[in-house]
């Protein structure tokens, strides 16, 4: 998944989502990688945290080489719930990366380790709670406003954070890799003077626009074969 993603980025993955009708699952703005240029792409290993460890200790024995823990930690400020000894054992474990709808902690070991993570940021201290534990805990995990389960895959990069479902991966990695053709051709040829407005003939979009005041750019871009919206 991973190298199939390796030419891509997140906002083409949401682009393509858009483009082909699929639901747009983007983490919460914020959850950026631990270190600059880190990538991970793969299935979704949910876990949900609820103050310890073990949760995260019991989803490795169920995970699969390239999974991607991510961890719902209800997107609480307040705690850290991701450190070295937890990254280290995913690395153990074949996970290829961690999200965390929250904080980490240990952030020079993360460094070091070079495992990706994403998270909101840094925080010293660590749970000091245990809280009851649900029965789908290792089934489902959100993500802000989305629920991710192991029939989705996970990409990300410096832009944050997409899930797709697993079924629809290919296709939306296929539109990507379209829509990246389109927008590398566009960016030459404005290096080269031909202007964005004229490559998309905004002139004829604004007459149209006059004509039927519905008729939107995202539209005219689709009639003309652009991409920069989606």
């Amino acid at each position: 998944m991973l190298q199939d993603f390796a030419d891509l980025s997140t906002p083409l993955v949401a682009d393509a989502c858009v483009r082909l009708g699929e639901p747009l699952r983007a983490a919460p703005a914020g959850i950026l990688p631990v270190v600059t240029g880190q990538r991970v792409a793969g299935r979704v290993l949910p876990a949900r945290h609820y103050g310890s460890v073990d949760v995260f200790l019991e989803a490795f024995t169920h995970a699969a080489p390239g999974d991607v823990l991510v961890v719902d930690n209800a997107g609480r400020r307040d705690e850290a719930c991701v450190g070295d000894l937890a990254v280290l054992e995913a690395r153990a474990a074949g996970v290829a990366g961690v999200v965390v709808w929250g904080l980490h902690r240990d952030t020079p070991d993360l460094v070091e380790i070079g495992l990706p993570v994403f998270s909101y940021g840094r925080h010293a201290p660590g749970p000091v709670r245990v809280d009851e534990r649900d029965g789908d805990a290792l089934t489902a995990a959100r993500c802000g406003d989305h629920r991710v389960t192991a029939a989705d895959v996970v990409f990300g990069d410096d832009d944050g954070v997409v899930f797709v479902a697993a079924d629809r991966a290919a296709a939306v990695l296929e539109t990507a890799r379209a829509l990246f053709r389109t927008e590398r051709d566009q960016a030459r040829r404005i290096r080269e003077g031909e202007t964005l407005r004229a490559q998309t003939r905004f002139d004829a979009y604004l007459a149209a626009r006059a004509v039927d005041p519905s008729y939107t750019f995202r539209r005219h871009l689709r009639t003309i074969g652009g991409a920069i919206e989606e």
